[in-house]
């Protein structure tokens, strides 16, 4: 039942509300919820990296002023909307994208400008590390991103006495504490998840490898403390307060949670932290996080371990591309459209091309599409060119060439899930669905079962995000009952009654796209010969 602006308003003045703040690729956002944890003013600022001296970035300037800026959007909101200035919360949480570097002197200066998780510069040590622990190490993981630089020899690393990512560093400066929650702590180094810990044989066996150099740190002394979701990460300092909000209006003494990243959120926004549980995030690039009963068996490149915001092992497939190509396409579509003299509405187009994509052979007929506007490591490419295939006796419909960007856009997922399924036996009860691609009712939702041969869901909540994610981590630190564990207190304060839409896979539907993957794996060659072949 929802509440009255009356009761909100009473809310907000007597702090029982949760704040979450997100540092996303393109935009900050603040969510306020109640609490019964529903969002109830937001706020956000917009902003993009840079690519300074080849490194993607954002400078401490972006980030501070982006902090401020989001917050006061926030307040605004507050105060038009329920004429109250905002002094305090029951709690607050930090996210932002994982992995990254940002190393610090003992003075708290930032050493060199911050390496984002979008940086591929780190390749040899990430090939040396995954060898060195049998763990996938990706270019983009925080410990990847420190060995490169003691590898390329850079001075500062001799001075490094606090290393973290972004969510880790606002939340030092607003708290003095130098933590992380474990979710976003195993996108720097692998977790021990029978401890919640970085992995001590790895620790031991990095610390190993970098002796003879020198350094007067030890790898431990050097990362944030790792935190579970719901304990107590500190409370917002005077500065921080200060630092969070210039006005003075807001208190210092606000607990937080730990801060955690961007998967964490996601998986938390999904109600996807309990193990046999999943989702996938499918939009301009898509991927899916699984959460895992058990190790695999091997080493996969294609596959990411990480954890829940709790500490269960998460098995990631990310892909680069999804629905630019796609999208691409039915842009084609509108200016035909309007080029015989009728007004498009982008919306009734989408939905129409992709409920007739519904109509085509399950296996798409005899066409193939491949959807990389940039390369995709997945699969091997560096770079990527669009592409779009048939053979003579293909069979060319409308119904098939959509059907056909629609499986392109999950393919490569597939694949890596192929993996977790197919090779390790992986087990899920069903995938929760949210991003651009399941907007149209039933269509992305069905191929993704179809992708995947797992029951697919869809939440109203999902396109509530991760700054609604975090707010929720906060909520549970500051209200949960006594060892209550977060998929409990999901599940009964915050989807209780939600509504969900979940479809079964059709089985026609898994063998099409089966078939349809065996000829995407062959048929990459002349994606190869696009790329060596079509310069810019």
């Amino acid at each position: 039942m929802s509440r009255s602006a009356e009761e909100i308003k009473v809310s907000i003045k007597n702090g029982a509300t949760a704040l979450g703040i997100e540092f996303g690729s393109t935009r900050i956002k603040a969510v306020l919820t109640d609490e019964t944890t529903a969002p109830v003013a937001q706020g956000s600022h917009e902003w993009e990296n840079r690519l300074e001296n080849n490194i993607w970035t954002y400078s401490m300037d972006d980030i501070i002023n982006g902090l401020q800026s989001c917050y006061r959007s926030l307040a605004e909101d507050v105060k038009e909307k329920y004429g109250e200035e905002l002094t305090t919360f029951g709690s607050v949480g930090i996210s932002a994208m994982m992995h990254g570097y940002m190393a610090f002197d003992g003075e708290g200066t930032l050493l060199v400008p911050f390496r984002t998780w979008r940086n591929t510069i780190t390749a040899k040590a990430s090939e040396e590390l995954t060898a060195l622990f049998s763990y996938n190490i990706p270019q983009r993981w925080s410990i990847a991103h420190l060995y490169q630089a003691i590898l390329n020899g850079e001075e500062h690393v001799g001075r490094i006495r606090f290393l973290t990512t972004l969510a880790g560093f606002i939340h030092w400066k607003l708290t003095g504490g130098k933590v992380l929650g474990v979710g976003d702590a195993s996108g720097m180094f692998p977790i021990d998840t029978e401890t919640g810990d970085y992995d001590e044989e790895m620790v031991e066996k990095f610390d190993a490898l970098i002796a003879p150099r020198g350094y007067s740190w030890k790898l431990k002394e050097i990362l944030p403390k790792s935190l579970s979701a719901g304990e107590a990460a500190g409370v917002l300092t005077e500065e921080g307060a200060r630092l969070l909000d210039p006005s003075g209006t807001l208190k210092p003494g606000i607990a937080l949670c730990p801060p955690e990243g961007d998967a964490g959120t996601g998986m938390t926004a999904t109600n996807s932290v309990a193990v046999r549980t999943g989702n996938v995030s499918a939009g301009t690039s898509v991927f899916a996080m699984v959460v895992l009963e058990k190790k695999l068996s091997k080493v996969y490149p294609e596959i990411d371990l990480v954890t829940t915001p709790t500490g269960h092992l998460v098995g990631m497939v990310h892909c680069n591309n999804c629905t630019s190509d796609l999208n691409a396409w039915v842009g084609l579509f509108k200016e035909f459209y309007e080029a015989m003299g009728m007004k498009a509405d982008m919306n009734e187009l989408f939905a129409t091309l992709y409920y007739k994509a519904l109509e085509g052979d399950a296996d798409c007929g005899g066409l193939m599409s491949y959807c990389y506007l940039s390369g995709e490591p997945i699969t091997g490419f560096e770079e990527g060119r669009p592409l779009f295939v048939r053979m003579p006796d293909s069979r060319l419909s409308l119904a098939n060439f959509m059907r056909t960007h629609l499986y392109s856009s999950l393919a490569t997922l597939k694949i890596g899930l192929d993996i977790l399924f197919k090779e390790e036996g992986v087990t899920l009860d069903q995938l929760m669905g949210h991003g651009g691609l399941f907007k149209t009712k039933g269509v992305g939702q069905r191929i993704m079962a179809a992708a995947a041969a797992v029951p697919v869901s869809v939440m109203e909540t999902a396109g509530e995000g991760g700054a609604w994610g975090i707010a929720v981590l906060a909520s549970y630190m500051k209200n949960k009952a006594e060892k209550e564990t977060l998929d409990d207190y999901l599940n009964r304060q915050v989807f209780a009654g939600g509504k969900a839409e979940i479809m079964a896979p059709d089985p026609e539907d898994v063998k099409g796209f089966d078939a349809f993957i065996g000829s995407y794996k062959s048929g990459l060659a002349a994606e190869r010969g696009a790329v060596d072949g079509l310069k810019m």
